[in-house]
């Protein structure tokens, strides 16, 4: 028995879908970004190739330039034949007619101990001055957490606002008959497994410290709700009552989460703490599922029928009176809140399709952002400037986009089928 009759890209939601759901045989362990569109206003950044990576395990300028041009904010330009270290001192008149305005160059040591030492100097091109200098000293392993670091702090230098590339993301595949749930870095490189289980896992979930993840097994023959700590690769149940029990969703404070449970018949959400004690419950009657906190936790998104099809309504986070939020439309799910509180991102059918849509909180303004027709469970990044979802886009596809739907990165595989993807917090 389903929820709603949602289209099957919709795991998070369908339970029984769910256990039918068909994935391909091959995991996308590992992709390649590819970035399409045009934003309006780009900053040209001349990012040259960093003296030294060539004999690094990772080349740290390329990394840097493809973090920043997922972004759409940047306009990376060519670096010819240009060969520049932090140490070195511009022609500021031949980047001029490059028309760079903000110029990064650095170098990679390897040092005695095995470690690398990376530095960069960043700098106004149009002004002809030094603006900052970076310097990290880290092992092999973490070259390409660092190069996320540096492009963390060349975004935040350049816009004023923090950078999310250290951040990290959660989704699911199927491969020869086992589920994976997959942690990536922010580009959808550097994966590794951290569960798997020839039953379906679905609606991972991050917890506000990264440290853990919430998902869904079905490994007991039943929707169960796991809490997985990262670290140490432990986990514990969180949420195995009577019925189902799936889509959790994370308070702000870490202390609970918000599930989908049908204990008392009927799919209601359920709080339900970490630290055990009785659930509580948060409504009743119609079909309610796929909750979302705003950044605060005092307000609860959340799909239902209640109006007779699939809509999204907000309450109080401790339960009470529902209003109404999505009235273009006739079947919204999936609802995401952006951490700044401003947008909410969800997914509406559009004719025979699922279109990622984004809503204004304030003016109530709606925008569709995507062209594809079954996209599926928006996300938010840390620093409320992008949105990857997953989509079928000449095969199964995990994207980002930019909040005006201008500029996508698809990250790429040798092929296969992924589900679910959830953007998690800025690592320290």
């Amino acid at each position: 028995m389903t929820l709603f009759s949602f289209p099957a890209r919709c795991l998070g939601l369908l339970v029984s879908l769910c256990c039918a759901a068909a994935f391909s045989s091959a995991a996308w362990a590992q992709f390649r970004v590819e970035v399409t569109g045009v934003g309006m206003t780009q900053l040209p950044v001349l990012v040259t190739p960093f003296k030294g990576e060539a004999q690094a395990p990772q080349k740290i300028a390329s990394i840097v330039q493809a973090n920043l041009s997922r972004t759409g904010q940047f306009k990376p330009l060519p670096t010819g034949n240009l060969s520049l270290d932090e140490m070195s001192r511009p022609d500021w008149s031949a980047l001029r007619s490059l028309s760079a305005e903000a110029l990064l160059a650095g170098s990679v040591t390897r040092l005695a101990d095995g470690r690398f030492d990376v530095r960069a100097r960043l700098w106004d091109a149009v002004k002809g001055q030094e603006k900052a200098d970076f310097r990290d000293t880290v092992g092999a392993a973490d070259l390409r957490l660092s190069a996320h670091r540096l492009s963390d702090w060349v975004y935040q230098q350049l816009t004023g606002t923090p950078g999310v590339f250290t951040s990290r993301i959660a989704y699911v595949t199927k491969s020869s008959g086992r589920y994976s749930l997959w942690v990536a870095d922010s580009d959808g490189e550097g994966a590794r497994s951290a569960i798997t289980s020839p039953e379906p896992i679905i609606s991972p979930s991050w917890s506000p410290s990264g440290a853990q993840l919430a998902y869904v097994s079905f490994e007991n023959r039943k929707p169960v709700v796991y809490i997985h700590e990262l670290a140490s690769g432990q986990r514990r149940e969180l949420a195995n009552f009577k019925g189902s029990n799936s889509a959790p969703a994370w308070a702000p404070d870490g202390r609970s989460i918000v599930a989908t449970l049908s204990r008392d018949g009927g799919s209601q959400l359920w709080r339900v703490g970490l630290s055990g004690g009785e659930p509580q419950r948060l409504t009743t009657g119609s079909i309610n599922t796929e909750p979302a906190f705003s950044p605060d936790g005092q307000t609860l998104f959340f799909v239902s029928d209640r109006g007779g099809n699939p809509q999204i309504y907000k309450m109080p986070a401790q339960g009470g009176p529902a209003e109404r939020v999505t009235f273009s439309g006739t079947y919204n799910i999936s609802p995401a809140v952006s951490p700044d509180g401003r947008w909410l991102a969800y997914v509406s059918r559009m004719g025979p399709g699922f279109k990622l849509h984004l809503m204004d909180l304030v003016s109530g303004q709606v925008s569709a952002l995507t062209d594809t027709a079954f996209d599926e469970r928006p996300s938010f990044a840390p620093n409320s400037r992008m949105l990857v979802y997953a989509t079928q886009q000449g095969g199964e596809a995990l994207m980002t986009t930019t909040l005006d739907g201008r500029v996508k990165a698809r990250l790429a595989g040798q092929g296969g089928d992924l589900r679910e993807p959830h953007w998690g917090p800025v690592r320290p």
